[in-house]
């Protein structure tokens, strides 16, 4: 485990490769920081369960896919 955050995203920066951008640095970032986040509420209790999730991703992507917010490709 890390000491502190700082010395937690130069690991994190240094797993990417060399041709990174300053985009794909924030990206891994902020995804990593959602994650832990998500990681402590679990522990602390929070949460939903597989299938609330599931019932909430297949609402979401049909309410997605009625009003063209959703790419095809």
């Amino acid at each position: 485990m890390f000491l502190n955050i700082k010395e937690e995203a130069k690991h994190l920066i240094d797993l990417l490769p060399n041709e990174a951008t300053m985009d794909d640095i924030m990206h891994a970032l902020y995804v990593s920081a959602k994650f832990q986040r998500g990681e402590r509420e679990i522990r602390e209790g929070g949460g939903i369960d597989d299938e609330t999730a599931r019932k909430r991703l297949e609402k979401w992507l049909e309410t997605g896919f009625q009003k063209g917010m959703l790419n095809s490709n």
